[in-house]
């Protein structure tokens, strides 16, 4: 029997979301012996400095991506948000599934929703666009820095005296089974998600054509045409996955619409437009350049700076 090595990071979200790759292609393919092959990466061995003092190129992708190149591996399933817009050289995300809910949502210590939390109160995150977004909308938050898998950072939320909620990803969360300790989902308006969140994305070698074949069963096409949009926004405004952007695009009949955002660091400044168009590429690029006429650029410059400042504390 053939056998297709999947790689995957050792989480036990990441696990699940691999787990759920498997299960479908073994249903697809009865012929084919579909295994398992856990990894850890960079971004979960250091779990002691926040995320934009360490970068993020490649933090949760380079060893699966380097499994992928020596063919360790015949394909790396990711959570697409954690994917650089650019790829190594040899590489290709082939497959997009279908997205799950794109949504961030507050988990409270105490049941208390977003607006009802008193001034000052301490939300746990390791997100700068969650962290900005949030802090735009309620000025008088303050935030922890919390790293970790999700059965981590919902541990410390209970072990902590200070924090009274944390922010994760709707759809882990509900892929982890958790949707009763879920306090409230965000809408768009108050926190706009991660380019490319709530959706699952398969990376192979672009020689691969095979392996290519093989996965287009689990490509959804509106998915693929909505997050290359999201993807084309990030890219064309050279922002990284930690830097405060936010973007979503939608299909309807065609036609995709984007929504973007940048907030700047002290959350004084939020930077919104919106596009609509058939080619995603185009679509991500003529938001950026929206963007960069209410000067994205200069905003961009200043948190960049600001970060690697930060970085060398």
């Amino acid at each position: 029997m053939k056998q297709i090595a999947i790689g995957t990071r050792d989480s036990k979200l990441a696990l699940w979301q691999a787990q759920w790759v498997k299960d479908f292609l073994t249903s697809y393919y009865s012929d084919v012996d579909f295994i398992l092959i856990p990894m850890k990466t960079k971004g979960d061995k250091i779990l002691d400095i926040p995320l934009p003092k360490i970068g993020d190129k490649g933090l949760f992708t380079m060893e699966l991506e380097q499994g992928l190149l020596s063919g360790e591996v015949d394909m790396a399933v990711h959570s697409l948000k954690d994917l650089p817009t650019e790829l190594p050289e040899g590489l290709e995300i082939s497959t997009y599934c279908q997205r799950q809910d794109f949504r961030d949502v507050f988990l409270s210590k105490e049941g208390l929703r977003l607006n009802d939390l008193p001034d000052g109160s301490v939300i746990g995150t390791s997100s700068l666009r969650r962290k900005t977004q949030l802090q735009y909308y309620r000025p008088d938050l303050a935030f922890m820095d919390l790293r970790g898998n999700l059965e981590t950072r919902w541990r410390k939320l209970q072990e902590s005296s200070a924090m009274m909620g944390i922010v994760l990803a709707a759809a882990g969360v509900i892929r982890l089974g958790w949707e009763d300790r879920i306090t409230e989902y965000l809408p768009e308006n108050i926190v706009l998600p991660a380019v490319g969140q709530g959706v699952i994305a398969i990376e192979i070698a672009s020689h691969r054509s095979d392996i290519k074949e093989l996965l287009q069963p689990l490509n959804h096409a509106p998915t693929e045409l909505a997050v290359r949009a999201e993807r084309s926004f990030l890219r064309s405004l050279e922002g990284g996955c930690q830097v405060p952007i936010g973007a979503l695009a939608t299909v309807n009949n065609g036609t995709i619409s984007l929504k973007g955002n940048i907030t700047s660091l002290d959350s004084k400044v939020i930077l919104e437009t919106t596009e609509e168009g058939s080619d995603p590429e185009i679509v991500g690029e003529e938001a950026a350049s929206k963007m960069k006429l209410l000067g994205a650029e200069e905003l961009l410059a200043d948190i960049r700076q600001q970060m690697n400042l930060e970085r060398r504390v």
